[in-house]
């Protein structure tokens, strides 16, 4: 029988997991149905945009993604404590962008006058929506849900989309970390979907080389597109990577970004008896397709979030 999520889960162990989650239907999630002749290709932005949107509103660290045809893999990295400068009105804005709320809450954001214990349970409702922002189940539910009923209503059905449960696998070190964001990011790769990682759609390394995400496109593309719009919501950049190991607090992945995209590309060339696909092994170093120097990449990367040219700080509702 398997595990409770929170059993699985274990912060003081490791912030970083390994997810993945598969289509139970025939159906592809995307890609070309070769029985059927159709494409579900667009689907694929479903997904990438929607885990974007939610890192951006939960306390979650995107490391790596890939979307395949019926399946996505993410590296997540839980980070509990980005939730402490949060106010409640923020704590609100953030979950009634997701669901409408409790009556109560939408007439405190509405700005009603409210009674003392009204304004407690107000309180208590936050510090509920608080953790649930910080819950890796919550974010799946989040992520998931909207997607099954958008495919079951493009497929005219009904019924489950996906698997009962995602799979989570914790990453308890450095080099299980590395080695997993690498085995992610090149899942199009080994599929023969792409011939090197630049060219790799709906990837976080595809992202990182070329930062492409555009922020109104996917607000625009979701159910709650005017919660959304409202709270003005700060895109949030895949989980950077600091490069050395430092005396203060470490946030990011303790390697360098350059290192990780020869890394990536070193193992792509690797082939494989069971896999399609690989990196040709006659191709330029990938520093030298993308045509950039170390010295120039250096620069580029650490100012990675500079890129992001959507960060807005989130609108609060004054105080009554």
């Amino acid at each position: 029988m398997p595990r409770p999520r929170h059993q699985q889960i274990s912060l003081t162990d490791t912030p970083y997991y390994h997810i993945i989650s598969r289509c139970v239907r025939r159906t592809f999630l995307c890609g070309q149905d070769h029985a059927t002749g159709k494409s579900y290709e667009h689907r694929r932005g479903w997904i990438e945009e929607r885990i974007r949107l939610l890192a951006s509103l939960f306390t979650v660290d995107v490391a790596a993604y890939a979307v395949m045809s019926n399946h996505y893999h993410l590296v997540i990295k839980l980070s509990p404590e980005q939730g402490n400068t949060w106010t409640n009105d923020e704590v609100l804005a953030r979950w009634c962008c997701l669901y409408q709320g409790p009556p109560l809450v939408q007439r405190y954001q509405q700005g009603e006058d409210l009674s003392e214990a009204e304004l407690r349970r107000v309180d208590q409702y936050a510090e509920t929506f608080k953790n649930r922002l910080t819950d890796l189940s919550w974010f799946m539910k989040c992520l998931n849900e909207p997607i099954a009923r958008k495919a079951n209503q493009e497929d005219d059905c009904t019924g489950h989309f996906w698997e009962s449960r995602f799979k989570s696998q914790p990453l308890e070190t450095e080099e299980a970390l590395l080695t997993c964001m690498a085995y992610v990011d090149l899942n199009p790769i080994r599929a023969a979907m792409a011939d090197t990682p630049e060219t790799s759609d709906y990837t976080s390394i595809k992202e990182r080389i070329q930062p492409l995400f555009n922020l109104a496109d996917a607000i625009h593309h979701q159910i709650e597109q005017q919660a959304l719009n409202d709270f003005a919501v700060p895109l949030k950049p895949l989980l950077g990577f600091e490069g050395m190991i430092r005396n203060d607090d470490q946030q990011g992945i303790l390697f360098s970004l350059q290192d990780y995209l020869q890394l990536v590309d070193t193992t792509g060339r690797i082939t494989r008896d069971d896999k399609r696909g690989a990196i040709d092994p006659t191709a330029l170093p990938i520093l030298e397709r993308l045509n950039l120097d170390p010295e120039r990449w250096y620069e580029r990367a650490t100012a990675f979030e500079d890129t992001y040219l959507d960060y807005r700080e989130p609108r609060r509702r004054s105080a009554a």
